[in-house]
């Protein structure tokens, strides 16, 4: 499997909140991890990166094997990384309210899942069709499920950054799962909002189709969104997954 991430600043924040990350356990499981920070000061780069280090450290010293058994795993270490972005929040007024999205993607062999919390997106990538695996928690997207928004009218939704989920806001930390299995040359992408509120899924779909390396398209995707404004931190992790062969990153 071929891994490639890469994640900028934009042209318009003056930090980037976001954080990304990938990890290998004692049995050659791998788990990618992508996080969108929020709140003020250094409040939200911190909370990404508490969750990236904090769950992809302790990934690394598992010797988990099966999809149950990390799903099962990541249920509870999300509850404790919740708990300590919690603590730190009510502890340092310096990072009141900080809180942060979390999509990640885990492969165990041909199996694999996506968990999101927040608006950070999991795309799956098979046969040229591009497929959306995780849910954006945010007011919009409860909109469109209710029938009061249309999917064109919640690109230009003034409140379309309004997450209704995420991790530290509240004792709650349950992500979405959605299971699938891997074919040969398929790819999983991860990314923030920085990119997706710039890049239209076609083109995105375009750009995984091409003849690139993972690290290519990584650097194309982030390139197209900062073209197009750079209006927040853009982040991209692309995984390309291969039937025979070792993580190379």
């Amino acid at each position: 499997m071929k891994i490639a991430y890469n994640s900028v600043i934009g042209k318009v924040r003056d930090k980037n909140e976001d954080a990304v990350g990938t990890f290998k356990n004692q049995q050659g499981v791998v788990l990618a991890l992508l996080s969108d920070g929020i709140g003020g000061n250094k409040a939200g780069e911190v909370a990404s990166q508490l969750v990236v280090t904090n769950l992809g450290n302790n990934f690394a010293n598992t010797d988990l094997a099966s999809i149950k058994a990390a799903q099962a795993w990541l249920d509870r270490e999300l509850n404790k990384v919740n708990d300590v972005i919690l603590t730190e929040s009510h502890t340092d007024m310096n990072l009141k309210g900080m809180g942060t999205t979390f999509v990640a993607a885990l492969v165990a062999g041909e199996d694999g899942f996506i968990a999101n919390i927040g608006d950070s997106r999991g795309y799956l990538f098979s046969n040229n069709h591009l497929q959306q695996v995780s849910e954006d928690h945010s007011y919009v997207n409860e909109l469109i499920k209710t029938g009061n928004l249309t999917p064109d009218e919640a690109k230009n939704n003034p409140y379309k950054n309004i997450i209704t989920k995420s991790l530290g806001i509240n004792d709650a930390s349950t992500a979405d799962y959605m299971g699938f299995q891997l074919q040969d040359q398929d790819q999983i992408l991860l990314c923030s909002d920085g990119l997706t509120n710039m890049v239209d899924d076609q083109t995105i779909a375009e750009v995984l189709g091409e003849p690139l390396s993972v690290k290519e398209k990584c650097e194309k995707l982030i390139t197209l969104a900062n073209d197009k404004g750079g209006l927040d931190n853009i982040t991209v992790l692309i995984m390309n997954y291969e039937s025979a062969g070792d993580v190379d990153e």
